[in-house]
């Protein structure tokens, strides 16, 4: 069978696309309208803040070169997606969940690869803040990665619950 004669894989794609055109659509948004380091308050605790990211979630490998960064995320996203098709392949036709959590984590991936591929470094803007203390800021795509990977591990613990 094909990839793509693969319902799960449909869905998957599809909300994949969806995450994908939303977040570059944010992103766009974001870049358009703001200056790199603006503010702009939107509730006490939460506001949007043009950053951009040269490293992995938590600015992590944001000191390492250019020249070793950007091969290293495009190899790992290409690996992490290759792995993620594998356990969509795997899961339950009847697991629309878990299709649809897999397929925002696939999205996610590919939102900030294209960024990546793009200006070498990633756009976020959500600033969660509370009484000065502020998490790291993120996009679209984080939220996808995040939601779909809390969904995955819900259902393990669910299963072996």
């Amino acid at each position: 069978m094909s990839l793509l004669a693969d319902h799960r894989v449909r869905v998957a794609a599809l909300v994949a696309t969806a995450v994908v055109l939303v977040d570059q659509t944010s992103k766009a948004m974001v870049e358009r309208s703001m200056v790199p380091h603006q503010s702009i308050d939107l509730l006490p605790f939460l506001a949007l803040t043009y950053v951009r990211n040269t490293g992995a979630a938590f600015g992590v490998l944001a000191a390492a070169p250019p020249s070793i960064r950007l091969p290293l995320f495009f190899v790992v996203t290409l690996a992490a997606v290759g792995a993620l098709v594998s356990y969509l392949r795997q899961t339950a036709p009847d697991q629309a969940w878990m299709v649809a959590a897999l397929g925002g984590i696939l999205g996610g991936a590919l939102g900030n690869l294209v960024c990546r591929l793009r200006y070498g470094e990633v756009i976020d803007f959500v600033d969660l803040h509370w009484a000065g203390l502020h998490w790291p800021a993120f996009n679209v795509a984080d939220s996808a990665i995040t939601v779909g990977v809390a969904i995955v591990l819900l259902h393990g613990i669910g299963r072996r619950g």
